[in-house]
């Protein structure tokens, strides 16, 4: 694939709920642009209800609609049909990416593609990458109560991904997101003005 297609690219990455939503809010305020990865696969999903249905059973798919949560259950559980999923939607999330791409290149100037599963999958020719960052323990609490899911529930969707710490040597920037926002805020800054 070609380099240039991504020229003014940075990835944006981290863990699950390590604080990218958040990132990429205080991004878009500081006038970014911003391609999220997570959001294109929701959409994939619902467009793809059928073949969800097909491949794993009419129990997932609700009008319509594919019922994430259940269906993040035996994602979350098992290898196979998390290949089976992988397998269908990240060819369709690479084309849409690229071609969301191609319109922000146009600005010529930095902007964000978050990309949850960057370093474990790949798939991109990008250079740069920012982890948003928050240590394992933290990541633990922040998860079960943003889903309201037990600890064991927790660690296993953390599991499904490459260790924070991993994800953090791998990086070129660091966002540490492990107090407050006030303290994430001015991290962000420090970030904008090291690429700016």
């Amino acid at each position: 694939m070609n380099n240039n297609l991504f020229k003014n690219a940075i990835v944006l990455t981290g863990g699950i709920s390590t604080g990218k939503s958040t990132v990429c809010n205080l991004l878009k305020l500081h006038g970014f642009l911003i391609i999220d990865a997570d959001n294109i696969a929701h959409k994939l999903l619902d467009e793809n209800a059928l073949e969800i249905e097909r491949l794993f059973g009419k129990q997932y798919v609700e009008n319509g609609k594919v019922l994430r949560k259940e269906l993040g259950k035996i994602i979350f559980s098992n290898e196979d049909n998390k290949l089976k999923l992988e397998a269908l939607l990240h060819p369709l999330i690479k084309e849409e990416i690229i071609k969301e791409a191609q319109i922000c290149e146009e600005q010529n100037k930095p902007y964000f593609i978050d990309i949850p599963l960057f370093f474990e999958k790949m798939h991109y020719p990008i250079d740069k990458s920012i982890v948003v960052y928050t240590p394992k323990d933290l990541q633990l609490q922040r998860l079960q109560k943003r889903d309201n899911i037990s600890e064991e529930e927790a660690l296993l969707k953390i599991s499904n991904q490459m260790d924070i710490e991993k994800k953090k040597e791998l990086s070129t920037y660091i966002i540490d997101n492990s107090y407050d926002l006030k303290h994430l805020q001015n991290e962000v800054e420090m970030i904008i003005k090291g690429i700016v």
